[in-house]
């Protein structure tokens, strides 16, 4: 085993900002199970003051629930900004309101940015604060593995990985493999930008896979998938995920898992370790 090195010293670190989106909701503001059956549920944007990284991904009266703070920049060229430069493990400053001050951290990308701030912080918050990220990761790579591609990866989260070497191959610790047949909603977007939801329509599947012990912030692999341009099938290839929003009742989507690092499997490989979650490699919450 030998140690590995990120290239970091030509990062580029710049401030973008956005504000606390408002909860959103669909016209009639119904969303469908599988069965044809309608309910009105909470899920995206705005602040939610009950689910942070570590906590379940399942099992939520929600749709998409995403955790902590959404935010996002009315206009649309600074929004792309945001999405594009942001990685996960910056650090995150609210500039407005009555948090003024407060510091979080990156813990994904949806729709919104989605930064987790302490429970007292979320307490002084309002919709339309605004929030200004340390943004700084984008082109970060690996000494002596150019085959292996990082997105949306800080230099926090690379050292919070635990990544080691074993005989030539990276390995990363991950809380699960999910197969690449239950991947659903998000295939057909750039990697760069937003997450794939895995379908978890089938439940009795989620069960029998284990899956329905997801919590989110996991860090998940998935084999012949290749993430580099896209989300393909490519027999041979690995990407590592981070589990970046809840379940949802719609067909075709379920818990949000956004690209983090693809390669191919001779290079790049994951052991399963249950504690595989960033709020414990990012030292965001106690024991979650």
């Amino acid at each position: 085993m030998s140690e590995l090195a990120f290239e970091t010293g030509g990062l580029v670190e710049m401030g973008v900002t956005g504000q606390v989106s408002q909860p959103a909701m669909r016209p009639n503001g119904y969303v469908h199970w599988p069965d044809g059956r309608a309910d009105v549920l909470p899920g995206m944007y705005g602040i939610t003051y009950n689910a942070r990284v570590g906590d379940r991904a399942f099992g939520w009266a929600g749709d998409h629930v995403e955790p902590g703070v959404s935010i996002a920049n009315a206009d649309e060229k600074a929004d792309f900004a945001l999405h594009y430069l942001t990685c996960i493990g910056n650090e995150a400053t609210v500039v407005s309101g009555l948090a003024k001050g407060a510091t979080g951290i990156v813990t994904g990308e949806h729709a919104r940015i989605l930064v987790d701030f302490e429970a007292d912080v979320l307490d002084r918050m309002t919709i339309g604060d605004t929030v200004q990220i340390r943004a700084v990761g984008r082109g970060i790579r690996l000494s002596g593995y150019p085959m292996i591609e990082f997105k949306k990866t800080s230099p926090a989260l690379a050292r919070g990985y635990g990544l080691r070497e074993e005989n030539g191959q990276v390995i990363c610790p991950v809380a699960m493999e999910l197969p690449a047949r239950i991947m659903g909603s998000g295939a057909e977007l750039n990697a760069e930008f937003v997450d794939q939801d895995l379908m978890s329509g089938d439940r009795a599947l989620m069960a029998d896979l284990g899956i329905d012990t997801m919590r989110l912030g996991d860090l998940i692999a998935i084999r012949d998938v290749d993430h580099r341009f896209g989300r393909s099938f490519r027999p041979g290839w690995v990407a590592i995920c981070l589990c970046i929003h809840g379940d949802s009742v719609m067909t075709g989507h379920g818990p949000g898992i956004l690209t983090l690092i693809t390669g191919p499997a001779d290079k790049l490989g994951f052991t399963v370790e249950k504690g595989a979650n960033i709020a414990h490699t990012l030292n965001i919450r106690g024991n979650a």
